[in-house]
């Protein structure tokens, strides 16, 4: 879970406050320390001075000198005293014997300094003060005094003021921003909640800071804005559907007109079919009936009313076949459909003149089609190619690999296919032969057998001297 606003910010403010007070504690601890120790030095410095004072005074009586020594190490703030004279050599030392021993040898200098000699027998380090005149110097070694309690109190005094300081600056901080910021917030933010609820208005209390304010009137604004906006589409919503309803209504009353249009070319296309045979049926049965005729005669017109009825059958089941494309689950074979079209169409009297090439990709996978439907469907374009093509003509026969498709194509080098029929040439009763030659159902019904399986045939509109019929057929695995 994300922390808040209030949360982050108050994380904020701690981090600066530690960036801030953090360096200021340690400044304020060493600035001590440092404060300290240059107050113990200035201390030390005015008892040496006042010890070399009284010093002078006896230097040169032995007896005062020891009794004024005595008189200084008994006060106990003095730990040894070192008497030198012009030349810097050692007259006297008096003190503790660990304090003495640390007493320098030769003085050398003429300013006053001080210094700090490191611990040993006599204790902690001990604070030297080096007081030279014109009859030699003083050097006194005081202890150099603890003042780490003192200085660790006021380190703490500090460190604790700090702490209130920003425990306060944090706690008001949380205050400040639930009040001025975190609560606005919150009510901008139900109000919102309630417009995404369908509440119509963004409803926000007046008041608080002038960015707040401003975010309030924006939203309001934009709500203002989606709102209308909401509105509007859901106008245009309702107008697109009724345009859809109404264009709906329009289509059905295509589709219906369009149907009782295919039925009447249907029909019509069905009656000039089986008008023509019936007609001759008719006028042979009126010259059986009229008795004149020989055996013979009467023998030859019984086999051509014989031809007719088989004329009439054969477009009759054509039609059935059209309307209701056998389908079958048993996958076929491309490659074998074509040789075996091949060997039916060799003996064919259409066929004798004209030449047949095959060119099958090998091991080509199985197709929707049954093996019997793909035989209809190639022997169909290859006769029709035939007939296109005349005698002296060339057929090309052609199966492959399309994609996940196979491909099938038969074209000729015939005349083509006219351009006022080429849109219609699926359609039933639509044939490009003469009168008699052909029922102009054999495309419409391979195309309804190609896209019962979802394939697809087509014309080839850029083949050209010819024609070429291309079909799409799926593998049997992916059918559907």
């Amino acid at each position: 879970m994300r922390p808040g606003l209030r949360l982050q910010i108050l994380l904020l403010l701690g981090g600066l406050m530690l960036l801030a007070f953090i360096p200021l504690f340690f400044a304020v601890a060493t600035y001590t320390g440092y404060t300290l120790q240059q107050v113990r030095k200035e201390h030390a410095t005015l008892m040496g001075r006042s010890i070399a004072a009284h010093i002078a005074d006896v230097r040169h009586l032995p007896r005062e000198l020891s009794r004024v020594l005595s008189e200084e190490l008994a006060a106990g703030h003095v730990m040894a005293i070192g008497v030198y004279d012009t030349h810097g050599h050692a007259l006297t030392r008096a003190g503790a014997p660990g304090a003495v021993d640390r007493l320098p040898v030769e003085v050398t200098a003429k300013q006053p300094r001080v210094f700090e000699t490191p611990g040993g027998t006599a204790g902690g380090p001990l604070l030297g003060v080096a007081v030279a005149d014109a009859s030699g110097s003083v050097v006194s070694l005081m202890r150099a005094g603890d003042d780490t309690g003192r200085a660790n109190a006021l380190v703490r005094l500090v460190g604790l003021y700090t702490g209130l300081v920003a425990l306060g600056l944090v706690v008001l901080g949380y205050f400040a921003l639930t009040r001025f910021i975190v609560q606005p917030l919150d009510r901008i933010s139900r109000a919102a909640e309630r417009v995404a609820g369908g509440a119509r208005r963004l409803e926000v209390p007046s008041g608080g800071a002038r960015e707040l304010a401003e975010l309030s009137s924006s939203l309001r604004t934009m709500t203002e804005k989606l709102i209308s906006e909401e509105e509007n589409l859901k106008r245009k919503i309702d107008e697109v559907e009724r345009a859809t309803l109404s264009l709906k209504e329009a289509q059905d009353r295509l589709v219906r007109s369009e149907r009782l249009a295919s039925v009447g070319r249907l029909a019509a296309g069905l009656a000039h079919e089986i008008g023509n045979p019936i007609s001759a049926l008719m006028g042979l049965q009126d010259l059986l009936l009229e008795g004149d005729s020989t055996e013979e005669e009467r023998r030859d017109f019984l086999q051509r009313m014989r031809r007719e009825t088989e004329r009439i059958h054969r477009i009759l089941r054509d039609l059935l076949q059209f309307a209701r494309p056998a389908g079958s689950s048993e996958p076929g074979s491309v490659e074998a459909a074509v040789y075996d079209t091949a060997a039916l169409v060799a003996p064919q009297r259409a066929m004798q003149d004209v030449e047949l090439s095959l060119d099958v990709f090998p091991e080509l996978p199985n197709v929707a089609l049954s093996r019997e439907q793909l035989v209809q469907v190639v022997l169909n374009l290859v006769l029709n190619a035939a007939d296109a093509c005349g005698r002296g003509g060339r057929v090309t026969l052609r199966a492959m690999p399309h994609g996940d498709k196979v491909r099938l194509e038969v074209e000729d080098n015939g005349a083509g296919v006219a351009a006022e029929v080429r849109d219609r040439l699926f359609e039933p009763f639509v044939t490009t032969k003469e009168v008699g030659k052909g029922t102009g159902l054999g495309l419409a019904v391979c195309r309804g057998l190609v896209e019962s399986v979802g394939g697809s045939i087509s014309l080839d509109a850029t083949h050209a001297p010819g024609a070429r019929f291309v079909v799409d057929l799926p593998q049997a695995a992916r059918a559907g």
